[in-house]
């Protein structure tokens, strides 16, 4: 049977020969998702369509729900997209977050006491009768250790999961791969890939040891950090099937009543959301690809907690790096390294002909780019990218498809919280401000390709970076200052050194504005004499350049 490693080979073995499981199964599936499509296009030929929507949201929630833990998560997805799903039914599906019917608590209590290898009053001064939340995957109990008085949430895994699951991955994967030939290439070709990085991202959250390991991890990178809070791990307590951490009592992020009741800023939980989900894709490259409601929780104190850490993901170092050049050249309209981009991060093969490419994305982007940040949305993008990705041999490679579901996921939360939230509006001030004040030497060079182009620095590029990042609060420009003082004073820099010192052609004047503009905006901020002396007592020693 297979295993808790997601292995598409074993499960094929396994399910091959079993027929009547594999066609039973696809039969249950299309039967209750056919019926539920059948029900939709009644109502609409009979004009009932709005009458019927509370029945049908039901209706639909209860068939994902009978369905099981595969078609849980596919619910739990679409109850995070306002935008996407009609205020009736996302009100429903917000349900397969932690309002799942559990199964048997003495089944729970049996599988803890096989697990831990002690009875459970050998473990809990007290634990709760029924359990508290129940999720696709599993339940939870609430009790307090008899070891030290600590309140605990005690996660306990459903029985008879990886059968499940591996039933499930195999037929879903048969379909994906009979359907293929009949889809768009790119979509097509990336189908099975979708369907085995779901699978092993599934697997990854049945291992509850697993799980623990990827929470303390993301605990040390926001140790110290005032905003988030993540629980302890209590390993003495722990299997692969039972996970024991400390209790959060906190407020879901759906209710938003109790949420204003306790006098929490709506709009400062979702900054904090955004924010910390930039720094886990551009900073520590270990991202939550599954932030939905009942994993998120405003604490009474400000912060926002994380719960549930058994789908994460790793993004690599050249990821990363790849990420914040297709940002920098987005920015510079740079169409034709922005296609090299995308090759190098996956999105196209590298044989794909790019020069039918490069008109098509500058139509595209342009417009997205004339767009007011204030205005923009992933939804947005999305929108504009779409008939791209039909036309063109683009691909999801295997962790952008967990990025990409990570983010419309944040936002989707965002969306239902405050809807005139735009995620832009925070997530490019944070950007702008990293480009700046970050010290590593890939960063900097991004943010001289930014401001720097021919010799010349585009001081209106700087300027606007300036006043975008001051948005994010608590900018320290001595970074930045540091750096733009060494590359002034270094060899590459003897075009831009006479400019500044001669500036006798209009261009060059233009250029002295622009280094008066920077300034000013900087000024407004800081104390000049205080910024100069703080950036000369920190500058590397350099030799003294000749003009």
């Amino acid at each position: 049977m297979p295993t808790l490693v997601y292995d598409p080979d074993e499960i094929r073995r396994t399910y091959q020969w079993r027929w009547w499981q594999v066609w039973g199964r696809t039969w249950q599936i299309l039967l209750a998702l056919g019926g539920f499509w059948l029900g939709l296009q009644w109502d609409r030929w009979r004009h009932h369509s709005e009458i019927n929507v509370a029945k049908r949201s039901q209706q639909l929630r209860q068939i994902l729900t009978e369905l099981g833990p595969t078609f849980i998560k596919v619910g739990q997805a679409l109850s995070t997209r306002p935008d996407l799903v009609r205020k009736d039914f996302l009100e429903e599906l917000t349900k397969l977050q932690d309002q799942l019917p559990g199964f048997p608590t003495e089944v729970a209590q049996a599988k803890i006491e096989r697990e831990l290898g002690r009875p459970l009053q050998a473990i809990f001064a007290e634990m709760s009768a029924e359990p508290v939340a129940a999720a696709s995957l599993g339940q939870v109990y609430k009790a307090r250790l008899r070891s030290n008085g600590a309140w605990v949430a005690v996660k306990v895994q459903r029985p008879g999961l990886v059968d499940k699951l591996s039933l499930d991955l195999y037929v879903i994967r048969w379909w994906a791969g009979w359907l293929a030939p009949w889809l768009p290439l790119n979509l097509g070709n990336s189908l099975t890939h979708i369907v085995d990085e779901f699978g092993t991202k599934l697997f990854e959250e049945i291992d509850y040891l697993h799980e623990g390991e990827n929470c303390e991890r993301f605990a040390a990178y926001f140790h110290g950090d005032p905003d988030v809070c993540v629980p302890r791990i209590y390993w003495d307590y722990s299997t692969k099937e039972v996970l024991t951490l400390e209790w959060i009592d906190g407020i879901k992020l759906t209710d938003t009543e109790r949420i204003r009741e306790a006098g929490l800023d709506i709009q400062k939980l979702i900054r904090i959301g955004v924010v910390s989900a930039l720094k886990q894709l551009l900073e520590y490259g270990f991202f939550h690809a599954d932030p939905h409601p009942g994993n998120l929780f405003a604490l009474r104190d400000g912060r926002l907690a994380y719960i549930d850490f058994g789908m994460m993901d790793q993004l690599s170092e050249s990821n990363k790096e790849g990420l914040i050049d297709a940002l920098v050249h987005l920015v510079d309209r740079d169409y034709h390294q922005l296609v090299n981009d995308f090759i190098r991060l996956g999105f196209l093969l590298p044989d794909v002909d790019v020069e039918p490419l490069i008109p098509a994305l500058e139509v595209v982007l342009a417009d997205v780019l004339t767009q007011e940040v204030r205005s923009f949305n992933f939804k947005t993008a999305t929108d504009q990218f779409s008939d791209l990705m039909y036309k063109y041999p683009f691909q999801i490679p295997a962790n952008f498809g967990l990025i990409i579901r990570s983010l419309v996921t944040l936002e989707g939360v965002a969306l239902s919280l405050y809807p005139a939230f735009q995620i832009v509006a925070v997530a490019y001030p944070y950007v702008a401000k990293r480009l700046l004040v970050d010290e590593s030497p890939r960063i900097r060079q991004r943010l001289l390709q930014v401001i720097i182009k021919d010799g010349k620095i585009r001081w209106n590029r700087l300027e606007n970076l300036l006043r975008i990042a001051q948005l994010e609060g608590d900018l320290d420009v001595l970074p930045t200052a540091q750096m733009a003082l060494t590359y002034l004073l270094s060899p590459e820099s003897l075009k831009v050194r006479r400019q500044l010192i001669l500036a006798q052609t209009a261009d060059d004047q233009l250029h002295l504005e622009g280094l008066g503009k920077v300034w000013q905006v900087i000024s407004a901020q800081l104390q000049p004499q205080r910024l100069w002396e703080r950036v000369l007592k920190n500058l590397p020693p350099v030799a003294l350049p000749h003009f």
